[in-house]
């Protein structure tokens, strides 16, 4: 009997361990941002991969239409060798959800450039934060070329509000040949009371 009651309390020690394990997974901390210039999975040299809604390219997720990874000499990018044209066939979103600090002001620092292939000359689009739009872009890729793309820089800022933050592309430009995203940097803006 003793033999059978040690036997019932080593197993609900160990159900202990592996529902405080699960917990622990379940809180995990987000990781910190990363591959702001597309660089994983690699796409065809010289050519691109379509990436649908709900798929990932890396850290980000495709979370609206689809968007186009694009491969290395296929055009200029602005770092690296990869970058992604928000438009596949349609408008389309990446989103990268990671690690903040509350009440740390981050700045968020990207290239931008437009598919000068075809469409509208004038490409558009927004950047969002937990889903609220903070900053709306535009990029004329009038005179542009594939090996002279002309990436512009842009920068926002946002205040932290929880442990993490969604950081989100989105095209507003119909149909095919939308803006170009690449070279995506986060930092938080520190003070010693900020990042300590």
């Amino acid at each position: 009997m003793r033999a059978q009651r040690s036997l019932v309390i080593a197993a609900l020690a160990l159900g202990a361990v592996a529902a405080a394990g699960s917990a622990h997974a379940a809180t995990a901390v987000p990781p910190a941002f990363s591959d702001g210039s597309f660089e994983t999975p690699t796409a065809p040299p010289g050519s691109f991969s379509t990436v649908g809604l709900g798929q990932s390219i890396g850290p980000w997720t495709v979370t609206q239409g689809n968007v186009d990874l694009i491969g290395a000499g296929f055009w200029a990018a602005a770092d690296g060798d990869q970058s992604v044209d928000l438009d596949g066939a349609v408008a389309g979103a990446v989103s990268q959800t990671f690690a903040t600090k509350p009440g740390t002001t981050y700045t968020v620092t990207y290239s931008l450039a437009g598919n000068p292939a075809g469409g509208s000359t004038t490409k558009t689009g927004s950047v969002l934060i937990n889903k609220q739009d903070v900053q709306d872009f535009s990029f004329d890729t009038t005179a542009k070329t594939f090996l002279d793309m002309g990436y512009e820089t842009d920068q926002v800022t946002f205040l932290a509000t929880s442990p993490s933050t969604t950081l989100t592309f989105e095209s507003t430009t119909p149909g095919a040949y939308g803006p170009v995203l690449d070279n995506v940097r986060v930092n938080a803006d520190c003070c010693p009371r900020a990042c300590s």
